[in-house]
């Protein structure tokens, strides 16, 4: 991917410059830039000026992310994989888990070719353009423990993209983060270990930064990006402030569970007082979404009485 990094800034770069520079022959730039094209990024090709990368990238720099993360995140920071292509970032963080190098462990990749959200559903994931980063964290006391986190979790984006400006900022339970009420960020948790024990969970957080219609044709829901939300952003600065909020939210979380962001979440819940929807597989249950208790259950009203909600495969919906 070297010749990605010199045509990243947008501008016509000749096949002898970028041969001389790589130290190829022409023939091996052609065939990388044919890979290029395979990502589906658009090379732009003009005789007597060379090619160029249609709009440019900001491509992702590990070096820059370590610099700019806060001393404390950089202390706890172990690896920082970052892939060009990864099916899952999440999937690359339970590798990390197996080959027993998971501790303070971050992936974050260009691209995933089969990026998911919760259900199994797609995360459309174009090469460039998002935010795609899975961490490994760990706990003790098994899955009761972790109750509220996907919440928590969610917060900590709010808390970072905040810093950038970004306002009307809302939560949706349990792991969506909107920006005036379309979705710009999705989590993904998936755990590891012993239910009842020891455990590792995949944080896996997906932010939209630069989408385009065509990259988003077939999703239904309302959704944004950053760049719609606050004008053109540095991703690496975005990741950096990212990750340092999600080293804050772990450890106030493993602190106190998600009685320690209660309060806070509840002041972003864009669904608290509305009439809604859950789902459970194939059935459904409406009632007014009364708020979120101390373990991050979802407490809804209904005629038969106050219900509580938690996790998994539950979905919410406005009536």
């Amino acid at each position: 991917m070297e010749v990605l990094k010199i045509l990243a800034d947008g501008e016509y770069h000749s096949g002898e410059e970028i041969g001389r520079d790589l130290g190829v022959s022409r023939a091996a730039v052609w065939k990388q830039l044919q890979k290029l094209e395979a990502l589906d990024l658009v090379i732009e090709s003009v005789k007597g000026r060379g090619y160029r990368l249609s709009g440019g990238l900001d491509l992702l720099d590990a070096e820059r992310i370590r610099a700019l993360l806060s001393p404390e995140a950089g202390l706890a920071l172990g690896e920082l994989e970052l892939l060009s292509q990864v099916d899952s970032t999440n999937n690359a963080a339970a590798t990390a888990i197996k080959e027993g190098r998971d501790k303070g462990y971050s992936c974050l990749a260009e691209q995933q070719t089969a990026g998911r959200g919760r259900r199994g559903r797609e995360w459309k994931s174009p090469f460039g353009r998002n935010i795609y980063i899975s961490q490994v964290w760990r706990f003790q006391g098994g899955a009761s423990a972790l109750e509220g986190l996907s919440l928590s979790v969610g917060l900590a984006v709010v808390r970072a993209l905040g810093k950038f400006g970004v306002t009307d900022l809302g939560l949706k339970w349990p792991n969506d983060v909107l920006h005036n009420n379309k979705k710009i960020s999705g989590i993904l948790l998936e755990m590891q270990g012993d239910p009842a024990g020891i455990c590792q969970v995949v944080v896996g957080v997906g932010v939209n930064v630069d989408m385009s219609l065509s990259d988003m044709s077939d999703v239904l829901q309302p959704w944004t990006d950053l760049v719609s939300a606050v004008g053109i952003v540095d991703r690496n600065a975005i990741v950096a402030e990212l990750m340092s909020a999600l080293h804050v939210v772990y450890k106030e979380f493993s602190a106190s569970g998600f009685l320690a962001h209660k309060e806070e979440w509840s002041q972003y819940d864009v669904f608290a007082g509305r009439a809604v929807r859950v789902q459970l597989g194939e059935h459904y249950i409406e009632g007014v979404m009364k708020c979120v208790d101390q373990s991050g259950g979802l407490v809804l009203v209904t005629a038969d009485g106050e219900q509580v909600f938690n996790g998994g495969e539950v979905s919410l919906r406005s009536v």
